[in-house]
């Protein structure tokens, strides 16, 4: 199966799960860029619950602008306090330390514009999974298309369905119950190398 998806920020469980179980990934990179989405956010388990962590973008005068062309405001000291998050959140998870050394550097880099930053997460997180996928990007927007799996719904973050994922152990899980489709993060932290494993035994709900 080949998909069709969203390049976003650490991505949820749902988009590693079609892309766990896909032969192909094409990545959208010629869409508008829209507020309310997972391409500049995604959610942890920090010990108060479900906790976002964003990017923060340069917003410009125009009312339509390229995904691709969304500059990082690095003004901002977002790496660290995202990192700082991170250690809060996951430090005690069984599998934390097993990954730190990969995925720390992505938290150092500057990086100018979003979406060259998110597929640097995204080969950051194939290496972690051990997961070799043929990988492309779009050379044009199409709203409809043809031949491959459109899963670029994901990318809405206020509309989101709810998936009937398996439950694992979250570290804080004894004090908020089972948090489901949260950055890959929280399933790498918990789950470990039995995380590929648990994405290509779930199942997504068409939108």
């Amino acid at each position: 199966m080949n998909i069709l998806l969203h390049p976003t920020y650490f991505p949820n469980i749902a988009h590693f799960v079609a892309i766990a179980n896909a032969e192909k990934v094409m990545f959208e990179v010629d869409d508008n860029f829209l507020k309310q989405t997972y391409r500049n956010r995604t959610y942890i388990y920090g010990a108060n619950g479900k906790l976002a962590l964003n990017i923060p973008v340069v917003h410009t005068q125009k009312n339509r602008q390229k995904y691709r062309d969304v500059k990082i405001f690095n003004e901002e000291n977002w790496q660290s306090n995202h990192w700082k998050s991170l250690l809060s959140a996951y430090s005690t998870s069984p599998f934390f330390e097993f990954y730190e050394d990969e995925l720390q550097p992505l938290f150092k880099i500057k990086a100018d514009y979003i979406l060259d930053y998110n597929l640097k997460c995204f080969e950051v997180i194939f290496d972690c999974l051990q997961l070799d996928l043929k990988t492309s990007k779009t050379e044009v927007y199409e709203k409809n298309v043809e031949n491959i799996s459109d899963y670029r719904y994901l990318v809405q973050a206020k509309k989101e369905q709810i998936q009937p994922f398996d439950s694992y152990t979250q570290v804080f899980s004894d004090k908020h119950g089972f948090i489901p489709n949260l950055s890959i993060l929280d399933l790498l932290f918990n789950e470990g190398p039995n995380a590929l494993n648990y994405l290509e035994n779930q199942t997504l709900t068409p939108q």
